[in-house]
């Protein structure tokens, strides 16, 4: 009884809290066009903690939704252009030397914001991606011998072009795991793509989007969803799809066992939880379904699932390995 009144009154305080999303929703509607779901996800991967790539081909907005959305968050916002001469010391920081008083000083990079655009993170090589990993991991930054904290909120928002695109790298398995989710953006409507040509000809996309909320709230709202009831039996749901790529044979998914090169770690079961509590948050809910682990399951594991020459031969992708888990994997 009284857990049932405890997940009624964070219902209660879940409606007023998260009147913000609709604010954002407007206000980087006013800039972006047909890409709500794109905006949907960089608003999942702020409120659960966790970093997202975006990837798909030039033009399609993705530059335009992460910056669009630092405005509305009223955020430190820097952005970093990938190229294949960029270097570590370019992200973090390096010690310059000071001949005045004879010893180095810390220049700090472009890694000291809130929001970092990466943009076109795979034009640059392995030793640059690299960089990032301390700082997505632990959230901070090692230059020299002083290590210095970064300022939460704290969000890696990485772009990057279809691998088999000319002058890309494909990111290390390491640096991709540290991406909570990972979104695949397709083309616009005709409808959309009309409104587009449109609001670029008049000169609406160069508009200024005003700040609707402040960082404070959005740490305000993390601690919420944190709050957010899961019960047992959505625990195991989560468990059971995860350890279905590991391990098909056990789920009755014996004939993806021969596709499956290794399955998700135990980060994605954790960031299944999270994004779970944060789409229940998202809509406005105070205890996860298991239609919100479902609705996030293909963005968490897609660059969690390495596929075998057989699949690929096969022209098999880890979204088909996803939704047959998901179709097969009992619903609590």
């Amino acid at each position: 009884m009284q857990a049932s009144l405890d997940i009624e009154a964070l219902n209660q305080q879940i409606q007023v809290d998260s009147a913000f999303v609709e604010d954002i929703k407007a206000a980087t509607g006013n800039i972006i066009v047909g890409q709500e779901y794109m905006i949907q996800r960089l608003l999942l991967g702020l409120l659960a903690k966790g970093h997202v790539l975006l990837e798909g081909l030039p033009g399609l907005a993705k530059t335009l939704s992460i910056k669009t959305l630092a405005s509305a968050v009223n955020a430190d916002f820097q952005r970093i252009q990938f190229t294949p001469d960029l270097l570590p010391a370019d992200i973090v920081g390096t010690m310059i030397y000071n001949p005045s008083k004879n010893d180095f000083t810390v220049r700090k990079g472009p890694i000291f914001a809130n929001f970092i655009l990466a943009d076109e993170i795979n034009r640059a090589p392995a030793k640059v991606q690299s960089a990032l990993l301390e700082s997505m991991q632990e959230k901070q930054v090692t230059i020299g011998k002083d290590t210095f904290k970064l300022e939460e909120p704290f969000l890696v928002l990485a772009t990057q072009n279809p691998i088999e695109q000319e002058g890309t790298y494909p990111l290390p398995e390491a640096q991709v795991d540290r991406f909570m989710l990972k979104v695949k953006i397709g083309y616009p409507t005709k409808v959309d793509e009309r409104e587009i040509i449109r609001r670029s000809i008049s000169g609406q996309t160069e508009q200024k989007v005003s700040s609707v909320i402040e960082p404070s709230q959005i740490l305000k709202a993390r601690e919420l969803v944190s709050k957010i009831y899961m019960d047992e039996k959505i625990e195991n749901y989560i468990l059971d799809i995860v350890f279905a790529t590991r391990t098909p044979e056990t789920s009755g998914l014996a004939d993806l066992k021969p596709l499956i090169n290794y399955g998700g770690s135990p980060r994605a079961s954790i960031n299944l939880a999270k994004a779970a509590k944060a789409q229940a948050f998202l809509n406005r809910r105070g205890f996860v379904i298991p239609d919100d682990v479902r609705n996030i399951c293909t963005d968490i594991l897609r660059h969690r699932i390495g596929l075998t020459y057989e699949a690929e031969a096969e022209n098999i992708t880890q979204e088909d390995i996803i939704d047959k888990i998901i179709n097969t994997v009992e619903v609590p």
